[in-house]
């Protein structure tokens, strides 16, 4: 299965991102909607939707951009994103042909730093390559992360764990890593 994942850029009402939620999760195709925590826009929603999902023309949503992603390791097609904690949404730019030993080593890495912090994987995402990632030979891959809290997030960084010794192998294959902090909008109780 394919995903979209969009990054909106929603008006300044301050109940923007839970009408955009009520709205898409009332569509099945829709898996998660994200509100901005640390590094996105106070404007933003980022949503997740198997591919062709319908989110955006409505008037809640100014602008927007996609990218049509493939699951890697995870997720299964019928897992959603838990709720509670911070999601980090982590977009790495690797060389092209290294894809393949990117995912390897992160599913390497993930037993230790799932049983190590409390934290769990979502997803591991390639992302359809864009023409400068092909004039550029590079690749594009979304890290879905859920953690505990910030704080989690920041203790997991420990340097002395096998993750991280893994994680570091992974980053040889990274030109850049750009990781931002959101929350899971809960869907609305009926």
């Amino acid at each position: 299965m394919e995903y979209d994942y969009f990054q909106l850029t929603l008006g300044r009402e301050r109940t923007a991102q839970r009408a955009l939620a009520d709205r898409l999760y009332a569509a099945p195709q829709v898996r998660a909607v994200f509100a901005p925590l640390l590094g996105f826009a106070s404007n933003a929603a980022l949503v997740l939707a198997e591919a062709g999902a319908d989110v955006g023309g409505a008037a809640d949503v100014a602008a927007g951009a996609h990218d049509r992603l493939t699951p890697t390791l995870r997720p299964t097609a019928d897992v959603e994103p838990a709720p509670g904690g911070i999601y980090v949404h982590n977009w790495f730019t690797i060389d092209g042909e290294a894809a393949e030993e990117f995912v390897r080593l992160s599913g390497e890495a993930w037993p230790d730093f799932e049983a190590r912090f409390e934290t769990s994987i979502y997803g591991l995402f390639l992302a359809q390559a864009s023409e400068a990632d092909r004039r550029e030979g590079a690749r594009r891959l979304l890290l879905m992360t859920r953690y505990r809290d910030l704080g989690e997030w920041q203790v997991s960084r420990d340097p002395t764990s096998e993750a991280m010794k893994v994680f570091l192998r992974r980053r040889e294959l990274t030109r850049v890593s750009l990781a931002r902090a959101c929350v899971l909008m809960p869907r609305a109780v009926a």
